[in-house]
C-alpha cells in the first residue's frame, strides 16, 4: 500500500489542470471527469498518461471524490481540486504530518491565492447565529470579533498547528481509515457543503480535522464554479442543517436566509444583486423538505 494516492475531480478544468496534476505527478492519481466539455479528458490522457482517468455524469464534487477513493490504495486520499496545486515538497510534509497526529481524519495544508497572498481556509459549522453574522452582514460591524466571526474563522492563527471545525476542502488528506469508520462523502451534496458534512461526521466518530503550516498549495478561489451557483450554497446549508440539527431548526435557517437575501438582493444591483433576489425567491418558495425532495 501506498502512503498517498491523488482524487482529483474535473469539470471543464483546462484553465489549471495541468499545475495541478504537475504538481502531484509520480504519485497514484485518479482523475474523475463529470462530463467535461472543454477537452479536459483529452489534454490529461495526452499529458499524464500514468493516472488514471474516470469518466461519469456529472453528480457532483462528492460523487467524484468517492468514485476517486474507492480506486485509490494509499493509506491517505489528498483531495485536490482541480484549480489548486501543491507547492514542492507538501505532499511529503502532509503524510509524514499526519503519521505524527493518529487521531486526524483530515490534515489541510496552508493555502494560497495565486498572488501568494493567505487564503483563510478555516470555517467553522454552520448556526443560525453563524448565519446570521454572515448574511446580514453583521460580521462587517467587528471585524476583529470572534463572536460576530466564528463562521470564517477570523482570528484563527494560520502561522500554528492548530485542529479545526472545517477546513476548506480545496485540499485535504484524509485517512483511509477513517474513511472506513464513516463512510463516503455523502452525495446528495452537489457542490457546497459536502466537506462540511463529512467534517462534522469525522468528529462525531471522535477524528478530528488539523491545519497543517508546514505545507502549503496554492488555490484559485472560486474558479471551479465562478461564483454562479449561489443557490447550489443555500441548499448546502439547508441540507447540511436539516440533517445534522433537524427540519425544525433547519426551517428556521431558511427563513433566516430568505430575509437576509431578500434585503441584499435589494441593496446590489447586478449579476451580484440578481443572484440574492434568486437564491430568496427559491427560498421562499417552499418549505425545506420540499425544497430538498
Amino acid at each position: 500500500m501506498t502512503d498517498a494516492s491523488v482524487v482529483v475531480v474535473t469539470y471543464n478544468a483546462l484553465p489549471w489542470i495541468e499545475q495541478c496534476l504537475e504538481s502531484v505527478r509520480g504519485v497514484e492519481t485518479i482523475v474523475v471527469d463529470n462530463g467535461s466539455s472543454d477537452g479536459t479528458v483529452a489534454f490529461v490522457r495526452e499529458r499524464f498518461p500514468d493516472a488514471q482517468v474516470v469518466e461519469q455524469e456529472n453528480r457532483g464534487l462528492a460523487a467524484g471524490w468517492n468514485a476517486g477513493v474507492d480506486r485509490t490504495s494509499g493509506r491517505y486520499v489528498l483531495l485536490l481540486n482541480s484549480d489548486a496545486w501543491l507547492h514542492e515538497g507538501a505532499l511529503d510534509a502532509l503524510v509524514a504530518f499526519a503519521d505524527s497526529q493518529p487521531e486526524a481524519a483530515v490534515v489541510g495544508p496552508r493555502l494560497r491565492n495565486t498572488d501568494g497572498t493567505l487564503q483563510r481556509s478555516v470555517r467553522g459549522f454552520p448556526t443560525l447565529w453563524r448565519l446570521a453574522t454572515e448574511y446580514f452582514f453583521l460580521r462587517k460591524l467587528a471585524p476583529w470579533s470572534h463572536t460576530f466571526n466564528d463562521f470564517y474563522g477570523n482570528g484563527f492563527d494560520y502561522r500554528s498547528v492548530l485542529e479545526a471545525e472545517v477546513l476548506m476542502g480545496a485540499v485535504w488528506l484524509v485517512r483511509q481509515a477513517a474513511i472506513d469508520e464513516v463512510g463516503p462523502a455523502d452525495d446528495s451534496f452537489f457542490l457546497f457543503s459536502e466537506e462540511v458534512d463529512w467534517a462534522w461526521r469525522f468528529r462525531d466518530a471522535g477524528w478530528s480535522s488539523v491545519f497543517f503550516p508546514g505545507a502549503e498549495a496554492t488555490h484559485v478561489y472560486g474558479a471551479s464554479h465562478k461564483g454562479k451557483l449561489y443557490l447550489e450554497i443555500q441548499r448546502g446549508h439547508l441540507r447540511f442543517l436539516r440533517k445534522h440539527r433537524g427540519d425544525a431548526y433547519a426551517e428556521r435557517a431558511r427563513r433566516l436566509l430568505r430575509t437576509a437575501l431578500a434585503l441584499r438582493g435589494a441593496l446590489f444591483r447586478g449579476d451580484r444583486g440578481r443572484s440574492y433576489r434568486e437564491a430568496a425567491a427559491w427560498l421562499g418558495s417552499g418549505s425545506v423538505e420540499e425544497l430538498l425532495a
